[in-house]
């Protein structure tokens, strides 16, 4: 079979022959959440759930992106206004502010600096 291939505007005409081959094999499937680790399936940990169960939605805050908590600034008891910072993730190498998105007072937070955070995940409780 013959293919014309152009390349940085030059034109070749190539002869080019179709070996016969064993039919291409794949690697052996393993089930969808499980790792290969030296050798050994496992099952792998579930993901983490975006919403916990039994919160108060109106007295939280989430996290609005995946990220490492960089910096706390709200403190348990203390009073915020809305747009108040509470602390600073980063995230693809980029700090993010994350706001009190309420007024309140802080009853919990559920972050350390340092700890690994999910888009969605409950980082503030509020009074």
């Amino acid at each position: 079979m013959k293919l014309r291939i152009t390349l940085n505007d030059k034109t070749f005409e190539v002869d080019v022959e179709v070996a016969e081959a064993d039919p291409a094999t794949l690697p052996p499937a393993y089930p969808i959440g499980s790792a290969v680790l030296n050798g050994t399936v496992s099952k792998a940990s579930p993901a983490p759930t975006s919403h916990d169960e039994n919160v108060d939605e109106t007295k939280v805050c989430r996290s609005p992106v995946s990220g490492i908590v960089v910096r706390l600034i709200a403190q348990p008891g203390q009073a915020l206004q809305v747009g108040d910072p509470l602390m600073v993730l980063e995230a693809m190498k980029m700090e993010t502010n994350i706001t009190a998105p309420i007024a309140g007072r802080v009853a919990a937070l559920r972050v350390t600096q340092g700890d690994n955070v999910q888009s969605g995940q409950v980082v503030v409780e509020f009074d």
